[in-house]
């Protein structure tokens, strides 16, 4: 557990260098909107490939102890990447592209080990990824904070390689895990929980919360999206993926469809929305126990174009209300499928 503690931490560090690292530049910088296309379609895109590359690597490695170190080494380089990237001078799109790389290693080398090491439980997951809320929004709020952030990192990577070496050993991976699911994978499920990524991120993104108008509003919102993600790993071991998906996910789409408006029943919504986060993730390593990395990437590649096709929605009131609901309801139908198809594995 102390490593998920370091890497949800490591996370919330990496997410604030980078977005305060392009934000630093300005909104106004001539270069500022395509640095972050080139930031988010690196960061996000990137994933797959790398957790493929990953689990092939590790998959070479006999002992889970060489796993574990080479997972460390990876997570380390790319903590420092970003530490380098964040605080030296570069043009935006360099440091875009080169924050971007550093980021998506870190992601899937730390998701990675989150999965490896969960126990066959989703609470990890929830805890290693809700840090990243609060990292993108004080970067995106408080580009200021740079020169901290960055030196905080580059000591959390210094210090890395040498955390996994000491408490690796003390956290048993998900041995034989993958043996008793076997027959139980297809593609099906797998591309399932893929979409179900994308369009949940093409309707979180289609609703417009009129009130979010300063920083407090972020904070908040920020503050509910991420109790959300830390919660839903442990409400789902409790309930079961199904169990607490539906009711939430349903709730979740009438809030935030009907009643974008009103900020107490948005951050309602929010929160239960995020509760199937990191139950999503760990259905996929369900059907993708001996490849962590690929599990983590495909979660991760699916949100950044299902982001863009919500934001290119410019439809108002009842057709953005059926997107949004159609668009959570077809989330929910992956997750109770993938469930399923996985034998309702708890």
């Amino acid at each position: 557990m102390f490593i998920t503690i370091f890497n949800a931490i490591s996370h919330f560090l990496v997410d604030a260098a980078c977005v305060a690292a392009l934000f630093s530049f300005g909104t106004d910088h001539p270069d500022f909107g395509t640095a972050i296309l080139v930031y988010n379609t690196v960061a996000f895109s990137t994933q797959c490939l790398v957790g493929m590359l990953l689990d092939r690597a590790v998959r070479r490695d006999r002992l889970r102890s060489d796993a574990l170190l080479l997972y460390g080494s990876i997570q380390a380089f790319a903590m420092f990447l970003v530490a380098a990237a964040s605080l030296l001078t570069f043009e935006p799109i360099v440091k875009a592209a080169v924050t971007g790389i550093g980021n998506s290693f870190f992601h899937v080398s730390g998701g990675s080990v989150s999965l490896d090491r969960s126990g066959g439980k989703a609470a990890p997951l929830g805890v290693f990824v809700a840090p990243g809320a609060f990292g993108v929004t004080i970067g995106t709020l408080f580009p200021g904070v740079l020169d901290y952030v960055g030196l905080l990192l580059g000591l959390a990577a210094i210090f890395c390689f040498g955390i996994y070496r000491r408490f690796g050993q003390d956290e048993e991976p998900d041995a034989g895990e993958g043996e008793r699911y076997t027959e139980l994978r297809s593609f099906g499920p797998i591309f399932a929980l893929t979409a179900a990524v994308a369009v949940r991120a093409i309707g979180g993104t289609a609703a417009v919360f009129t009130w979010k108008t300063g920083a407090v509003q972020a904070l908040l919102l920020t503050l509910f999206v991420f109790l959300g993600k830390f919660l839903g790993g442990f409400v789902c071991d409790r309930l079961g993926a199904s169990g607490m998906s539906v009711p939430t996910v349903i709730v979740s789409a009438v809030l935030i469809a009907f009643f974008a408006w009103s900020m107490p029943l948005s951050l309602i919504g929010q929160f239960l929305l995020n509760l199937s986060m990191p139950v999503t993730l760990w259905l996929l390593y369900g059907h993708l126990p001996d490849r962590p990395g690929l599990a983590f990437g495909l979660a991760a590649s699916a949100l950044w174009p299902g982001t863009l096709a919500g934001g290119a929605i410019f439809a108002s009131g009842p057709v953005r209300y059926a997107i949004i609901i159609v668009c959570f309801l077809l989330g929910l139908g992956a997750i109770m499928y993938s469930e399923k198809t996985l034998g309702g594995r708890r």
